[in-house]
């Protein structure tokens, strides 16, 4: 579909896979009055990253859960297989997550704590800050990271009903190019080899709620910037999945994924493959990240796995081997 300026105009909300964010994405427009202020409540907000580097793995996220806001940042040394994290909890609603990114930032903010993404309207460049303080637990975590945007991979951008709610998500994966210091030791990106994979999240989600969900971007000897992003939850039929290819200045509709643990052990590889066979991968860990909390009526048992992936993508214009590309696989089951 083409890109509407609003994800809500004149009260209707825009369903489908788009060819862009709109500029402003605000699930609420579609509600007013006393049903506006209940599904407030009800909606889930978070603009995360995945950064991959071939020493270093790690990922950021600012997430507002209404009753909730926190945001979280791991760093994984893969020589010493060490990994560093840091978190921090805030009152619901009070990061900074606004419904029109381009000339805006997205920020969190607490003592010893804060992370900003700017998005700039008038360049090709967006911007990823990092500057926490190190605690008994780890070591600080600074840095500054370009985006381009001018190379980054078409945008998948879907708005879809689920049973019992609705999704909205905006991903992409950008040539980041900057430094990020992890203690002592600075982890150095170059835009050639290294990337920042956006997930972008504005969702009214049921209140039982569970996904499976995986991505995977690497840069090609070509230039372009290829990889897949891949999801399994309850959907309605008709609707479109959260799932696509991304090949050379194309974002192509990917569905039907089947995500199989090789086998019970938490460390086992993944098989993920899509019904028409066009992704066909495995997924081998290299650590875990684990957040679980059972509070009576909220409950979360989450994980993300980080690792490799290895395989094959098969878009319109040709086979692209996928080997030893760094990636995320994750779950979460929750009563939100």
């Amino acid at each position: 579909m083409p890109t509407p300026e609003r994800l809500v105009e004149d009260g209707m909300r825009h369903w489908g896979r788009l060819a862009d964010r709109p500029a402003v994405v605000d699930p609420l427009e579609v509600y007013g009055g006393l049903a506006r202020r209940l599904k407030r409540v009800r909606l889930k907000e978070w603009v995360g990253f995945t950064l991959s580097h071939p020493d270093w793995y790690s990922s950021l996220i600012i997430q507002d859960a209404r009753y909730l806001a926190s945001s979280e940042i791991y760093a994984y040394d893969r020589a010493a297989g060490v990994l560093h994290q840091h978190a921090a909890n805030a009152a619901g609603g009070s990061p900074v997550l606004p419904a029109e990114l381009l000339g805006n930032a997205c920020r969190f903010e607490r003592d010893g704590y804060r992370v900003t993404y700017s998005f700039s309207r008038t360049s090709a460049r967006h911007r990823i800050e990092i500057d926490i303080a190190g605690t008994a637990k780890a070591p600080a975590i600074r840095g500054e990271l370009e985006l381009d945007a001018e190379a980054a991979t078409a945008p998948l951008s879907v708005s879809s009903r689920l049973p019992g709610g609705s999704m909205y998500t905006h991903k992409a994966a950008f040539p980041a190019f900057g430094v990020l210091r992890v203690g002592d030791t600075e982890v150095v990106f170059e835009p050639h080899r290294d990337l920042a994979t956006l997930d972008e999240h504005r969702s009214l989600l049921p209140y039982r709620t569970d996904w499976v969900w995986g991505t995977f971007a690497t840069s090609t000897d070509a230039g372009p910037v290829v990889g897949a992003n891949f999801a399994a939850r309850p959907e309605l039929a008709g609707e479109p999945e959260e799932s696509c290819l991304w090949t050379p200045g194309r974002c192509e509709p990917l569905g039907d994924i089947a995500f199989e643990p090789t086998s019970a052990d938490p460390s086992a590889a993944w098989h993920i493959a899509s019904r028409d066979g066009r992704l066909d991968v495995v997924f081998e860990p290299e650590g875990r990240k684990q957040v679980k909390h059972n509070l009576g009526l909220f409950a979360v048992d989450y994980f993300q796995l980080f690792g490799r992936y290895r395989g094959v993508i098969r878009g319109a214009e040709g086979d692209v081997e996928v080997k030893d590309v760094h990636g995320v696989c994750e779950s979460m089951k929750a009563r939100l």
